[in-house]
């Protein structure tokens, strides 16, 4: 493979993960100018396609040419201007153009091909707050004693949570804890084609032998096997195998298996026989500990009233946020300075959404009057049901509405368990399903909202 295929190759890989208008800004003009001593040189068109490539897309970048080329050992980015052009195809890089290089270390940032596992995802360098507390928790009770503790886990949440950091950092601490755990991660995509092709291959008893022969499987993104009948069969007998000999099986998604479409009832029923938990939009004191937390790992200082700023101002998912702070960094790097706050707030104006500013308390005082009950009868210990369906209601629409995390409505009620509120959203979630004046009576509180 010449170097014009194997950029093509890594250029076909980056254009299905990001948007067309993105890898038209970034990518276009880029190209392998040497491959030398396992260092691959890109040639960019200017000083902040450097910066925004290095800053944003290198471990990418890195992984997809590995992936390819086992004898890659890092990147280098180098400005190639119209002039310099055809010199470059001849003459290695000069080290006064001070290229960015990061180097693969081959036993920290390899993928391991074997288990699929990316040994960065670790429990340290996870933030941990109430959005994610009860997939933590869980997860840990399953490092401890994996196959007898919530067999199997079920981890659901939106896109850029976090779900694959956890699910992968317990299958590195339970290699790193239990010798000879064999640990396998697949996204069910992959699972899905390795089950195609061996039935085009007749290999399908080898596809069988493969998965059955893990202590503990992991499967990220269940929600693509929706509608995929004899894909989700395969899934049903490999998981009974693994089951009924005790070893433990992750699965994620991004939301529960109850509303996943095209789902079989057997698989449902399957995954609720263990532990369901979600990750939820991480609050506001998270939301700092992660901007603290990237900015460290980028060796980069930003004020504390930069921090409150940019975690107050935005709610949004792990990813949106690191990727907010990338280009914090990215443009005072370019400007060899710190921003102003107007400045970062430019910068991050398209991510605001507006806020819905309804308190724990406003939603519980307008349930309350709606229902023309007293809202101090909604915190009470009771079965009543004039005074239960309202508590379900207002735990129903901080959760779904204002995305507070289970813990912390459970707190605010009286210090209910946070299965409680669980049962409690997950009875009006079916509710909605066959009462239509239900469906009325939501539309009319959050209106008042």
């Amino acid at each position: 493979m010449d170097n014009k295929q194997l950029w093509d190759s890594v250029l076909g890989e980056v254009q299905i993960t990001i948007s067309r208008a993105n890898f038209s800004t970034w990518f276009k003009n880029t190209r392998i100018i040497k491959l030398e001593g396992g260092i691959v040189y890109i040639g960019i068109p200017n000083e902040f396609v450097k910066e925004w490539l290095f800053s944003k897309y290198d471990k990418f970048i890195l992984k997809t040419l590995r992936d390819i080329s086992e004898s890659v050992r890092g990147v280098e980015y180098v400005i190639v201007t119209p002039e310099m052009k055809e010199k470059a195809d001849t003459t290695p890089p000069s080290r006064n153009q001070q290229p960015y290089t990061q180097e693969l270390p081959l036993s920290d940032l390899y993928i391991n091909k074997d288990d699929n596992l990316n040994p960065r995802y670790t429990f340290d360098n996870l933030v941990i707050g109430s959005f994610n507390e009860l997939a933590y928790a869980a997860s840990q009770a399953v490092v401890k004693h994996p196959g007898n503790t919530y067999n199997p886990l079920f981890i659901h949440g939106g896109t850029g949570l976090g779900k694959t950091h956890i699910t992968q950092a317990i299958g590195n601490s339970i290699k790193a804890e239990k010798t000879g755990k064999k640990v396998y991660y697949i996204t069910s995509e992959k699972f899905a084609m390795d089950y195609i092709n061996s039935v085009q291959n007749k290999g399908i008893n080898e596809f069988k032998e493969k998965y059955r022969k893990y202590d503990v499987l992991i499967m990220d993104d269940i929600q693509f096997l929706s509608g995929k009948e004899k894909t989700q069969e395969e899934l049903f007998h490999v998981f009974n195998v693994l089951y009924e000999n005790n070893k433990q099986i992750i699965f994620s998604s991004d939301r529960h298996p109850n509303h996943i479409p095209g789902l079989e009832d057997r698989l449902k029923s399957r995954f609720g026989a263990g532990m369901i938990v979600d990750i939820s939009t991480p609050e506001y004191e998270s939301r700092m500990a992660i901007i603290q937390r990237k900015i460290q790992s980028n060796n980069f200082s930003l004020s504390a009233e930069s921090i409150a700023f940019i975690a107050e101002s935005l709610e949004c998912s792990i990813r949106e946020l690191e990727g907010i702070v990338n280009s914090i960094i990215c443009q005072a790097r370019l400007k060899n300075r710190d921003l102003a706050q107007n400045e970062i707030k430019l910068l991050i104006k398209n991510n605001i959404v507006p806020k819905k500013t309804a308190s724990i308390k406003d939603v519980i005082r307008i349930v309350s009057d709606f229902y023309h009950i007293e809202e101090s009868s909604i915190y009470e210990k009771t079965r009543r049901k004039e005074i239960v369906k309202p508590r379900q209601i207002a735990m129903y629409l901080l959760r779904e509405d204002f995305s507070v995390s289970y813990p912390t409505i459970g707190e605010k009620f009286g210090g209910r368990d946070h299965t409680t509120v669980i049962h409690s959203c997950d009875k009006i979630k079916d509710s909605i399903k066959k009462d239509e004046v239900l469906v009325e009576e939501l539309l009319q509180i959050r209106a008042l909202l």
